[in-house]
């Protein structure tokens, strides 16, 4: 009789820390969205290997720019429906203090593209690219789930790696398109599992307890 008391503490126990991590960890980012970006770039890369597309720097920054684009729209897109469409955020400015987290990486990213296209530089962009996906991925370890951390390592590797391998052309897009689709394609996968395994905790937890998810939202 004793144990079998235990052993309902330890599950409730379990079922609390998963609500727990449902209720801070940030679920603002789409785990499909990452990887519908990841899916553009490689299709995008594909593209500009061919010999329909410009083999030119400037083509290939159009390129790589209508890739970031899109990816931002879709992205944010999904990011403002969990805002306005969650009920457990309620439109509270503060949940979405974690993108915050992002914009120093995207930011010296961003300023590190613009020198090396001043200065005409362009075979090291990709590499700064990794790099800076690979910060934005750490710096969001904290309210993102554990694995996330792998997907920013594998970015910073990928990223040192091209800077300091010499004779790397930034005509040549299947580096940049492989790497972005396998990173975005993990976290997605990252994303959506967690998300499904908190959502199958959270309600377990709720009727045990004899409440409902929005009760105790």
């Amino acid at each position: 009789m004793v144990s079998h008391h235990i052993i309902e503490a330890l599950a409730q126990v379990r079922q609390l820390q998963q609500t727990l991590l449902q209720r801070f960890q940030f679920q603002g980012y789409s785990g499909p969205t990452r990887a519908i970006s990841g899916s553009i770039a490689l299709v995008m890369a594909i593209f500009m290997s061919t010999p329909y597309y410009p083999q030119t720097t400037r083509a290939h920054l159009y390129g790589w720019g209508g890739v970031l684009l899109a990816a931002l729209v879709l992205n944010g897109g999904a990011l403002l429906h969990w805002f306005f469409h969650d009920q457990a955020v309620q439109r509270n400015p503060r949940r979405l203090r974690p993108v915050m987290d992002i914009i120093p990486p995207l930011f010296i990213g961003a300023v590190m593209t613009a020198a090396l296209i001043l200065r005409q530089r362009p075979e090291l962009l990709f590499g700064v690219w990794m790099l800076m996906f690979g910060q934005a991925n750490l710096a969001s370890r904290h309210v993102l789930p554990r694995p996330i951390n792998f997907v920013g390592l594998f970015y910073i590797v990928a990223g040192t790696a091209w800077l300091l391998t010499p004779g790397m052309s930034f005509m040549h897009p299947w580096p940049m398109g492989i790497v972005f689709f396998a990173g975005e394609w993990a976290g997605g996968l990252i994303l959506y599992i967690d998300d499904k395994r908190l959502e199958k905790a959270a309600p377990r937890f709720y009727e045990e307890r004899g409440e409902t998810n929005d009760d105790a939202s």
